[in-house]
């Protein structure tokens, strides 16, 4: 690489945040070793795709985003790694062979892929001569804590693309949270494959409450989100870690369905009942806390009757934000096994319902805010989000980013809340 011209490198995230996790460790590398990097696409010296493959729709927006990089940056190296480049590696190759200079590295050697990319740039040509992006990423850090997942559901694919559930030591993620803060950022997010079951492949004691609590005494991040969970990791010592309002009051369980049939044919580990009072547990504990969910529409053997109960579950719940995914078949789970007997159509009118419901509660959650006040993690100049992962705009004429700050809300408007700033 030239010394005199810093190269710029794209990284690139599709999916998850245990994929920005792992892609911000991987801009960090990168920044070390004398590159600018941006998280934005944009022409480049070279790129670093980490890409999703929990749907085809995620298939297709990752073969569309290596296309706009090489439209972008012609003559780029492109490195593309991730769970699509670990499940069908050779179709990538295929596209990289026609597209030409693109490397495809498996979520199995996902660690060498900064290092794959700083070697293409020693052997590309015109490295430097980008103007500098903008560097972002400081206002919020995504820790990855685990990777795996052992529960193999039926509809996922990640298993295959991931693997065993594999924890990352405690002293090990205070020092990457130590790291982060010292660097400015005011918030960190903890997140996996499966963060609920952090721990549970160690026996020494290691639990997720144990991690948190260490992250609380040990390091002085001003925010922390814990929010992907499963209903049957929510326990009382668990809970009493959000006595520290450090703590986001948000909180993600993926319901996928409210139907204990569909659910024991996914192989979900709960039933809806216990969904349910997993809801009623934290809201119990986490005064204001936000709940937010994952629903499949149409999964393979869905009667009527099964939708109507993922329906009453919404109703009972009120979720503060619910994301719909029609059903999708993917190769290698046992789902695809199964006669997916749900017409598209009817698959599409359930989608619709569900989202249709999950808007009013949306707009139900944001109305209920006005008059309160809220902690705002500022993440552009006058826009930011709440601990309890609500957006928020401000009129103010000061540039408040990746600042803190207490919040008055008085409307909403536009799907955000609106507030003032308190002095």
């Amino acid at each position: 690489m030239h010394d005199s011209n810093r190269p710029v490198v794209a990284a690139l995230t599709l999916g998850c945040k245990l994929n920005q996790a792992e892609t911000q460790s991987a801009a960090r590398q990168l920044q070390r070793q004398g590159c600018v990097t941006t998280d934005r696409p944009a022409p480049a010296d070279a790129y670093l795709i980490n890409t999703c493959t929990i749907t085809h729709v995620a298939d297709r927006k990752a073969r569309r985003l290596i296309r706009l990089a090489r439209k972008l940056s012609p003559d780029a190296p492109v490195i593309v790694t991730g769970c699509y480049a670990e499940r069908d590696g050779a179709a990538l190759t295929r596209l990289g062979n026609e597209l030409g200079n693109v490397q495809i590295v498996g979520n199995l050697r996902k660690g060498e892929a900064a290092s794959a990319l700083l070697e293409a740039l020693d052997h590309a040509p015109n490295v430097g001569a980008r103007p500098r992006p903008t560097q972002t990423g400081r206002t919020r850090a995504f820790l990855k804590i685990q990777e795996g997942c052992d529960d193999v559901c039926a509809f996922c694919i990640v298993p295959y693309v991931r693997g065993r559930e594999r924890a990352v030591p405690i002293a090990e993620i205070v020092s990457m949270a130590r790291e982060r803060v010292a660097a400015g950022v005011q918030e960190i997010v903890l997140t996996g494959t499966q963060p609920g079951a952090y721990g549970r492949d160690r026996a020494d004691g290691t639990s997720a409450a144990a991690l948190i609590n260490a992250l609380l005494a040990q390091t002085d991040a001003p925010r922390i989100r814990y929010s992907s969970i499963q209903p049957q990791d929510i326990t009382p010592e668990l809970l009493a870690c959000w006595d520290d309002a450090r703590l986001c009051r948000h909180f993600h369980l993926a319901l996928q369905s409210g139907s204990d049939v569909v659910l024991d044919r996914m192989r979900r580990r709960y039933r809806a009942e216990r969904f349910v009072q997993a809801v009623s547990d934290i809201r119990a504990a986490v005064s204001g806390a936000s709940i937010t969910t994952d629903i499949i529409a149409g999964f393979p053997g869905e009667t009527a009757d099964d939708h109507r109960a993922t329906l009453a579950v919404m109703d009972a719940v009120r979720f503060t934000d619910v994301h719909v995914f029609p059903y999708s078949q993917r190769p290698h789970t046992s789902a695809s096994l199964l006669d997916d007997n749900v017409p598209p159509a009817v698959k599409r009118e359930r989608a619709a319902e569900l989202r249709t419901l999950g808007r009013r509660y949306r707009a139900d959650a944001l109305a209920a805010q006005v008059g309160e006040l809220h902690s705002v993690l500022f993440e552009g100049t006058d826009s930011g989000l709440t601990d309890t992962y609500l957006p928020c705009r401000v009129d103010d004429s000061r540039d408040l980013t990746n600042q803190l700050r207490s919040v008055a809300i008085e409307s909403v408007a536009d799907g955000a809340l609106v507030g003032r700033v308190l002095a």
